[in-house]
């Protein structure tokens, strides 16, 4: 074999390789987007709202670590894992409460102001500069949640919902801040390790005494916890090793996306259905916008690198000396 035809095979292979990662990636997004479906689910309208949140988030992190457990390859301890498991603890039971209480898509579109959270953090505590780009997702993403507040206020209602989704945003900032400072630790034990934490702290709420619910709601559960939680952050972090980090936090957009787009599809027709008012979409849009300006022009420049970064000359034929293009996308 030719070096120009080993090239090309190497070349199709990273090709193939970044594609079952994108696919991943978007796999991941969307079973992650199946939280509002079982958050709005009537088979757990036995349980009171007010601790209803803490009830799913419970069943969903123990149901979730007998999965994560397997992937564990290495156990160590930092005095950050604490306050990250704490923290953790608080965002899952906040979004998981905020979808209960409220639409579910505003407690995910709210939950996606993480990065402006952590934009914040890194200018007041860590002094980095401020980018262009992210100057723009702030200005949205603070007019997006400025919209939503407002019309709550007006409304005199939701406000409760709003808060907890907001909260749900700041300590997943906080998650992610922590773990930043703990690369070399495997990232299944951390997985792990806050699943456990949730479960822990949770638990007074799980002993009080709650109605039943049938078997089937079990059931569920046990899927909400393998399949909107374990499955996705096992494709997720396959997904990165071979893409970038702007493309996928473009490819997780979906979750918000589908959100209430799952939820609307199963329980529009029941009588606990809440449709999402004018200004969730709105304000939803406004983040949108927000994250993918911040992304986008970071995706385009991580494209043309990698293009920069493999030299045509080294796919070129020997018999003719032009450059083999494979248009076709891997199967």
């Amino acid at each position: 074999m030719s070096n120009a035809s080993a090239n090309l095979t190497l070349e199709q292979q990273r090709v193939r390789d970044q594609w079952i990662g994108r696919a991943q990636i978007a796999l991941a997004a969307i079973l992650w987007s199946t939280s509002g479906f079982f958050a709005k689910a009537p088979w757990f309208d036995a349980w009171p709202e007010e601790s209803r949140g803490s009830l799913l988030a419970f069943w969903r992190a123990l149901f979730a670590i007998p999965i994560l457990i397997p992937l564990i390859r290495k156990v160590s301890w930092n005095r950050w894992m604490l306050p990250m498991m704490v923290c953790f603890a608080v965002m899952v039971w906040s979004f998981m409460s905020a979808a209960v209480n409220g639409p579910a898509a505003n407690a995910i579109w709210l939950q996606y102001l993480c990065p402006v959270w952590v934009m914040l953090v890194s200018v007041l505590l860590f002094n980095e500069r401020v980018s262009g780009p992210d100057l723009r997702m702030f200005l949205f993403c603070v007019g997006g949640v400025g919209l939503i507040l407002v019309c709550e206020m007006y409304q005199g209602s939701g406000l409760y919902a709003t808060f907890l989704g907001i909260l749900s945003g700041m300590t997943f900032a906080a998650v992610v801040i922590f773990m930043r400072g703990m690369q070399k630790v495997d990232p299944a034990w951390l997985i792990a390790m806050n699943h456990a934490a949730t479960v822990v702290l949770l638990a007074p709420w799980v002993w009080d005494d709650h109605p039943s619910i049938a078997t089937s709601g079990y059931l569920a559960l046990g899927f909400f916890g393998v399949f909107q939680m374990s499955v996705p952050y096992i494709l997720f972090a396959r997904g990165l090793r071979s893409t970038s980090g702007p493309e996928a936090s473009v490819l997780t957009l979906i979750e918000p996306i589908l959100v209430p787009v799952w939820v609307y599809l199963a329980w529009h027709h029941h009588a606990t259905y809440e449709h999402p008012p004018w200004w969730t979409w709105c304000g939803g849009g406004l983040i949108t916008i927000g994250l993918v300006s911040r992304y986008i022009p970071a995706l385009a420049q991580a494209w043309r690198t990698e293009k920069i970064a493999v030299p045509l000359s080294e796919l070129a034929s020997e018999s003719n000396g032009k450059p083999i293009v494979d248009v076709h996308a891997p199967e």
